[in-house]
């Protein structure tokens, strides 16, 4: 079908936690923004989320990470899509202004999602 992969550095004003721990809900919004890239290049229009399901959170991001975030579309029906995001860790922040290259990426989170979009005419 069709995988679209996003990176983004993760920052600092976006820990919300001791040890600089950023909640979960940032990997959800960057799976919303990888959606709409994969809405736009099946069906040139950015759709809408109908739903997440199975949503698991595997590992703590934290800031200073950088994240690759990938969707992937598994089932495609007449309006509607499914999609399975992977967030993963592939830079770890280890201080303020440094942070690591991971010879592994570590997922940390993981998702399944449908969104639709307008029929066709």
């Amino acid at each position: 079908m069709i995988t679209v992969t996003h990176r983004r550095y993760v920052p600092y004003s976006h820990a919300h936690y001791a040890g600089n721990l950023v909640d979960g809900a940032y990997s959800l919004a960057l799976f919303g923004d990888v959606a709409t890239e994969v809405c736009i290049q099946l069906d040139g229009d950015e759709g809408l989320f109908a739903s997440y399901d199975d949503v698991q959170f595997k590992a703590p991001v934290q800031a200073g990470d950088v994240l690759e975030v990938v969707a992937t579309v598994v089932h495609m029906g007449t309006r509607s899509r499914r999609i399975e995001f992977q967030s993963r860790v592939v830079c770890r922040g280890t201080g303020s202004s440094a942070a690591s290259v991971l010879d592994e990426p570590i997922v940390a989170v993981t998702a399944t999602g449908t969104v639709v979009v307008p029929a066709r005419p």
